[in-house]
């Protein structure tokens, strides 16, 4: 595997971020790290700031890490993970604005040619675009 951006999934439900991640790496191979996290430490819908980290350091790349989230708690609490991380990988992690399983695809699809976290970033948000 040679250094790409990574990707994250974090869902509300455990079961859209796994098939999500199972999405992306059946579409994309294992060229670019795929981590995922969903549901809160319950078993229940929800989020959660530590498996987020957590997440985030399993795919994490020197060429930094696109976060892809749900809904709007998912992306509050992905952005306070952010904030948590050490300064050094704090400005190469980012929480993109696109819908979770066509930005993933894409974004993935984008890291493996070796794009930049920034360019990862700007064809996962493309989908959100009018």
């Amino acid at each position: 595997m040679t250094d790409t951006v990574g990707i994250v999934i974090v869902s509300h439900s455990s079961d859209i971020a796994k098939g999500t991640a199972d999405m992306v790496r059946q579409m994309v191979g294992s060229e670019v790290k795929v981590a995922f996290c969903g549901g809160n430490p319950d078993g229940g819908l929800g989020t959660s700031v530590p498996l987020i980290i957590d997440a985030i350091n399993a795919a994490w790349s020197p060429k930094g890490v696109a976060v892809l989230v749900d809904l709007g708690g998912a992306e509050t609490n992905s952005e306070m993970a952010v904030e948590m991380l050490e300064p050094a990988r704090r400005d190469l992690v980012v929480v993109c604005n696109a819908p979770i399983v066509e930005g993933a695809v894409m974004a993935a699809t984008e890291a493996a040619g070796g794009s930049t976290l920034a360019q990862v970033k700007a064809v996962a948000e493309e989908l959100s675009a009018d």
